[in-house]
């Protein structure tokens, strides 16, 4: 299995390349993707994010999720509490990434993105 990884700054058109290797039959992890389903309800993110932003988790219980916009409004201006973010919650996405991998490769994949 080849793995591929696209990388670059916003509106540098992964995305784009992106869906022209899936409709090329490639397999591809959105990391973005991954994160919308860790900060949503039920997410593994979400008691991590109270913990380090309590006032970014709205909803209680199952229904508990990060609200993204409160989140950047208390992250973005300070850089200590944006590092403890980052460094919490990319290995959750690493995690989510490795699961996609042993799934692809399960699959016999011949090209991941």
């Amino acid at each position: 299995m080849f793995v591929l990884g696209l990388t670059g700054s916003i509106g540098m058109g992964k995305s784009t390349v992106a869906a022209m290797f899936a409709h090329c039959g490639a397999l591809v992890h959105d990391a973005d993707a991954a994160v919308h389903r860790l900060y949503g309800p039920g997410g593994r993110a979400v008691p991590v994010v109270a913990a380090l932003v309590p006032g970014a988790v709205v909803g209680s219980g199952p229904q508990a999720r990060v609200d993204r916009a409160l989140l950047g409004k208390a992250v973005l201006s300070d850089k200590a509490r944006l590092a403890a973010l980052e460094a919490a919650v990319h290995p959750l996405v690493g995690d989510e990434r490795d699961r996609f991998l042993r799934w692809a490769q399960r699959r016999g994949a011949g090209l991941v993105v």
